[in-house]
């Protein structure tokens, strides 16, 4: 799991947290790691920078 529920839990404050939030919010987080791996080697570097998402 790349998120962490508490600080879900922790940051929307007064609002509820659905119980498959984390779930939905881990794939979109993976996603977009998977995605920033493939341009970093696109553009023929192993580093994934803040400019790949």
């Amino acid at each position: 799991m790349l998120v962490v529920k508490a600080k879900i839990k922790e940051y929307t404050g007064e609002y509820n947290v659905a119980g498959d939030f984390a779930d939905a919010l881990h794939a979109k987080v993976e996603t977009l790691i998977k995605d920033a791996i493939k341009r970093a080697e696109g553009n023929g570097r192993k580093t994934v920078m803040a400019k790949d998402l």
